[in-house]
């Protein structure tokens, strides 16, 4: 994500992951490298594969304007589904599979994935998740950090906004986002620890990579990290949500939070030193009860209405909403959240009317790029 001198609000892109299914049967196949070879002629290098073969990636250009941002990633997400179709396949947003999970996923093929699989070994089983990642620009890496600081209390809010991943080998896991449980075995991912300065960042992820945990500085997977591409801060903490319009709110919602903490950083406030154990209990309750459920204060340990902590998040971020003219967008995803339910809430609706797995990836691939003339 390149950037320039310009005014107003930070710029911002989004990855979206993806999973292949049979358009006829519905489970997960391995043939995503079909899908991207037939989105590449419209999509470009904002298409590609992912660590397993069930997966693909898209990605915007950076933008400023956070309806650019949704029109690229509706573009993005009707250029897959149409490549899919046209092989009899089809293309879902959920962080997790519904049908036909293999274990273990077949990966791709490369150095990197054979030093991935000999240092994580059976991490790699549960690879088949899939996320939405934020970047907002932040090329002052020192200020990033500290941002983070701040951002590390609102992760399992966000996390709870776009939980979607209930099910797991065919089965409801009674959790709201079980993709964040499987991902938080790993140890290199999760919430990034208290840090003061980019030396510090670097020096952490330097002896974590000493210590074996790392294949390499890309594979430092923090729900919340500095890009190593990019002069980016990298919100990572996200279910990908069922529909584009979910993710084009999210990303309008982690800018204005980061706008807001960048601020109290710059009045000197380096982000308040939360209780480990309080914020994994967030995490937890977020990814077992979503949206449907209570979450917790990291500040207090008690327990709140999951809707009076997004309500929380809206106020805080309300200010940088208002100055980017996101206010609208973001509000009117929280309410659509409480009539509709959250992704996982929605997947468990669509089973429920036949009991049929086949009608949760149904609903979820005609609202992961609705076709012309069918509601987002």
């Amino acid at each position: 994500m390149t950037t320039g001198q310009h005014s107003g609000p930070p710029l911002l892109g989004v990855e979206e992951e993806f999973l292949v299914v049979d358009a006829d049967r519905g489970e997960v196949v391995p043939r995503a490298a079909t899908v991207v070879d037939g989105a590449r002629p419209t999509l470009g290098p904002r298409v590609g594969g992912e660590i397993t073969t069930l997966q693909i990636e898209t990605r915007t250009d950076p933008c400023q304007r956070v309806d650019d941002l949704a029109a690229q990633l509706v573009e993005g997400r009707a250029a897959i589904q149409a490549a899919a179709r046209s092989a009899g396949l089809r293309v879902i947003a959920s962080g997790s599979p519904v049908l036909g999970q293999a274990v273990p996923p077949p990966l791709t093929q490369g150095p990197r994935q054979d030093r991935g699989t000999a240092t994580f070994r059976g991490l790699h089983d549960e690879l088949a998740i899939c996320a939405v990642h934020v970047h907002v620009e932040q090329p002052d890496r020192d200020r990033a950090v500290l941002i983070g600081n701040h951002l590390r209390a609102h992760l399992p809010a966000l996390l709870a906004l776009t939980a979607n991943s209930p099910y797991w080998a065919e089965r409801d896991t009674g959790y709201a986002s079980w993709r964040s449980v499987t991902w938080g075995r790993w140890p290199v991912a999760g919430p990034p620890p208290y840090l003061t300065s980019a030396r510090q960042y670097d020096d952490h992820v330097d002896m974590l990579l000493d210590a074996g945990a790392l294949v390499d500085h890309g594979t430092i997977f923090w729900d919340l990290r500095l890009s190593t591409h990019h002069p980016t801060l990298e919100v990572r903490v996200a279910d990908v949500p069922v529909t584009a319009v979910e993710s084009a709110a999210l990303a309008a919602l982690v800018r204005a939070l980061v706008v807001v903490a960048g601020e109290a950083v710059d009045r000197g406030d380096e982000g308040p030193r939360l209780v480990p154990e309080l914020l994994r209990l967030a995490y937890w309750r977020a990814a077992r009860d979503g949206m449907g459920g209570h979450g917790v204060d990291v500040a207090t340990g008690r327990l709140l209405p999951a809707a009076a902590l997004a309500e929380r998040l809206l106020e805080r971020a309300r200010p940088a909403l208002d100055a980017a003219g996101d206010r609208e967008r973001v509000e009117g995803w929280l309410t659509w959240l409480a009539s509709d339910g959250d992704g996982a809430t929605r997947q468990r609706a669509a089973h429920a009317v036949r009991g049929r797995l086949t009608d949760v990836v149904d609903e979820i691939a005609s609202r992961t790029a609705p076709e012309e003339g069918t509601p987002a």
